[in-house]
């Protein structure tokens, strides 16, 4: 896949939205909040940074028609003139193998360099480089994926025994943010990331795949995570006047400047 270095058009920024790990197709995805969240931010640039698709599930498929629905609003966008960029993560499929339901008009690349109002460029990747090279192993991959799907299962199969909706999402989601905390702590990984945006003198990096959102520039550079939409549910977005910001699902502004601490997701001091 190559790797796209092109630039906004002189005088011509227009607003931007990076959005990753949406696992469509899996148990855990939310394509009704998606859809909902993309109808409020419309861009003309749309970077999708990997596991947008999760269809590793042959026996057990999970495809429904609010995934299909995310599909068919991107496919709307960019016959309406939208830009799709596909930076494929480690759960998508190979662009050539994906199933023409869910198939996009995008540019499928591997890496891509985003250019700002004010001349910031900023790498954007999955973010699995960051991941040794054990974990980065195909066979690796899948297992995470069947286990994760599993746990899924089993918090619909709980929800449905109790009397009440949880307010939680369950077992699934706190076994998978305890493991998430324990194998990032000390945001090593933000550090590799950020090592990568400096390797080739660009001014940050933006990425998906911890399923961790965060904005902050603590490490000399840019770094800047989308989040997930499984549970965080979060984007980056630059409105075109150069500024990322960390926007959330329920219109949350978590944070309008790389240059500002960013409070984590669960803390108070977000504003409605």
């Amino acid at each position: 896949m190559p790797f796209d270095r092109s630039s906004p058009r002189p005088g011509r920024n227009l607003p931007t939205l990076f959005l990753s790990d949406l696992h469509l197709g899996a148990v855990s995805a939310r394509g009704e909040d998606v859809l909902r969240f993309l109808r409020a931010h419309p861009a003309e640039t749309y970077v999708l940074v990997g596991d947008i698709l999760d269809l590793w599930q042959p026996l057990l498929p999970h495809w429904s028609t609010q995934d299909q629905a995310v599909i068919d609003f991107l496919r709307v966008r960019h016959t309406c003139g939208a830009r799709l960029i596909y930076i494929r993560g480690n759960h998508d499929p190979d662009p050539s193998r994906i199933p023409g339901y869910a198939r996009l008009p995008a540019e499928h690349l591997d890496a891509y360099v985003h250019v700002t109002q004010t001349g910031k460029r900023f790498l954007v990747v999955h973010g699995d480089e960051a991941d040794s090279r054990l974990i980065r192993l195909h066979i690796m991959t899948r297992l995470g994926s069947l286990i994760h799907h599993g746990l899924r299962r089993f918090d619909v199969f709980l929800s449905r025994l109790s009397l009440r909706e949880p307010q939680i999402r369950g077992i699934a989601s706190w076994l998978l943010k305890a493991a998430n905390d324990l194998r990032y702590r000390g945001r090593r990984h933000e550090q590799r990331m950020v090592q990568l945006a400096r390797a080739r003198d660009l001014d940050g990096v933006i990425c998906g795949h911890f399923h961790i959102a965060a904005l902050h520039d603590h490490f000399g550079l840019t770094y800047a995570n989308c989040g997930d939409w499984v549970d965080s549910m979060t984007a980056v977005f630059d409105a075109g006047d150069g500024v990322l910001r960390l926007i959330g699902g329920r219109e949350t502004v978590l944070a309008i400047s790389p240059h500002s601490e960013v409070p984590r997701p669960d803390q108070k001091a977000l504003t409605q």
